[in-house]
């Protein structure tokens, strides 16, 4: 694959896409979007990838939306063009994703590293909804996202404010998993991704989903469909493997199948 604005490695069973346009602080403008989308759809149909992981520059990870190409459009040009719907590609992902956050996370760049599976942050990572002070307002689950990870209080404060949370507020708060050192914080995603990949991939995709239920469930139709889930994976090659190796005290060798 061969892209302009973004940079797309593999190692071993990650996938890595990280944004690239350094002379606008990672900005996301229709053509960002569309490779990143690219790139998404090229891990999810390659087999040996197991996980992928999303990240910037240690300054950026992505300064939000372009106001360049944004700011002379009406309201009919984003009606008609649907604006925004080529946004979530990322969020409706099979295989798990992690956003690998350092520097400025805002706006739109806020709202792609919140349709990650989660996030990992680095010391430097400052995340916000500042699209209020542009006359506008999150249009890209900003005020959908925040709130289910956040709560109502704390994402109505950002969101009306425009203000910026610290990565440590970020974590507190149940925003970001994780908060490592900036220098470290590839390493940590890569060594995470890799974790996961390593696991029944079938079993991985369909506990990701398990999970992304209970947002949407009332809790007795979420644990029916938690219960029936994990009762499929006894038709899988991996249970028995898993189980198998479980039983030899040996490291399990797994098919993905």
């Amino acid at each position: 694959m061969s892209f302009k604005t973004i940079l797309v490695e593999i190692h071993e069973r990650v996938g890595l896409i990280r944004f690239n346009r350094p002379d606008a602080l990672n900005a996301l403008n229709g053509q960002v979007i569309a490779e990143l989308n690219a790139a998404l759809e090229s891990y999810e149909n390659d087999k040996a990838i197991g996980s992928i992981v999303v990240t910037g520059s240690d300054k950026a990870f992505a300064a939000g939306a372009d106001i360049r190409e944004m700011a002379a459009k009406t309201y009919p040009d984003i009606y008609l063009e649907r604006f925004g719907d080529d946004w979530d590609r990322i969020a409706r992902t099979r295989k798990p994703t992690i956003a690998a956050v350092a520097g400025l996370a805002l706006g739109g760049g806020c709202e792609v590293a919140m349709m990650c599976d989660f996030i990992i942050a680095a010391e430097n990572a400052r995340f916000g909804q500042p699209e209020i002070k542009l006359g506008i307002m999150p249009g890209s689950g900003g005020t959908q996202r925040l709130v289910k990870l956040i709560g109502r209080a704390k994402a109505m404060e950002l969101c009306l404010t425009g203000r910026l949370m610290p990565a440590v507020e970020a974590e507190r708060l149940g925003l970001v998993a994780r908060v490592v050192p900036t220098d470290g914080l590839l390493q940590a995603a890569l060594e995470t991704a890799a974790s996961i990949a390593s696991h029944a991939q079938v079993a991985t995709l369909l506990t990701k989903e398990a999970i992304h239920r209970a947002d949407e469930l009332p809790l007795a139709e979420g644990l029916r469909f938690e219960r029936r889930v994990m009762q499929a994976l006894f038709a899988t090659r991996d249970q028995k493997e898993g189980m198998q190796a479980f039983m030899e005290k040996r490291p399990a060798k797994f098919s993905h199948d």
